[in-house]
């Protein structure tokens, strides 16, 4: 089977400083992926590699064997950490933007879960909290009947008390052959969903492993391992 991603040698240089050096990854179809490390480390760098927002440097990134490019937009469904929707719009006439926008919107599967979030359609993005506008933005994501999600920090904004219906809301959102890559610094929060983790610091991967072969050959929790490597 052809990875969903692939990156060879991948690098990405401002001026002196190397934001992702020779990073090389490859991740199958079906996985929920941990993209962790921390600040300045190179996740968001890869992330806006993979969606085409960035040229590389040096090396490639290949999306379903294809160059990030009009194609590769379909299959990938983003969600940046920074809020980008128009605020003066409605939550509805957002949601009909994206289902004439992308083929493979779900407009039924985003208004289910906009009323179990018991966010109200017709209010105007501008009146919600940063919390709701950041539940809003993946539940337009989590919509669409993507290969590959990218999630920049999906609950970094959240109360803890939602965390869960969002994490339960990614894990069924999604069929069994996509594949999810999360970046987050809440490890714990999100550990029990992953099937792998990727480490990555100062721009160089450093762990590319399943979280159950981490549990066996280390003995500890991604976690746990995430601090004793990173020492937070």
């Amino acid at each position: 089977m052809e990875p969903i991603l692939d990156c060879q040698n991948l690098s990405k240089k401002y001026g002196n400083f190397f934001a992702l050096s020779n990073l090389t990854l490859s991740l199958e179809k079906g996985q929920i992926v941990g993209l962790l490390g921390p600040n300045g480390s190179g996740k968001t760098t890869l992330i806006k590699l993979i969606n085409g927002l960035l040229t590389p440097t040096s090396g490639h990134v290949l999306i379903n064997q294809m160059d990030p490019c009009t194609q590769t937009k379909k299959i990938v469904s983003y969600l940046p950490e920074r809020e980008y929707l128009n605020t003066r719009m409605r939550v509805k006439e957002i949601i009909s933007y994206f289902d004439d926008f992308y083929d493979n919107f779900d407009m039924h599967r985003a208004y289910k879960m906009l009323e179990k979030l018991q966010i109200n359609p017709s209010a105007r993005l501008r009146t919600l909290s940063k919390g709701t506008k950041e539940k809003v933005q993946l539940i337009l994501v989590m919509s669409r009947d993507a290969d590959l999600y990218v999630l920049d920090e999906p609950i970094g904004g959240v109360d803890p008390a939602a965390r869960d219906y969002i994490l339960n809301t990614i894990i069924t959102n999604y069929n069994e052959n996509a594949t999810i890559l999360i970046s987050t610094h809440l490890i714990s929060d999100i550990e029990n969903i992953l099937d792998r983790a990727v480490f990555i610091q100062n721009g160089n991967l450093v762990l590319n492993e399943s979280v159950d072969d981490v549990r066996m050959k280390y003995g500890k929790s991604v976690d746990a391992l995430f601090r004793e490597v990173f020492q937070c």
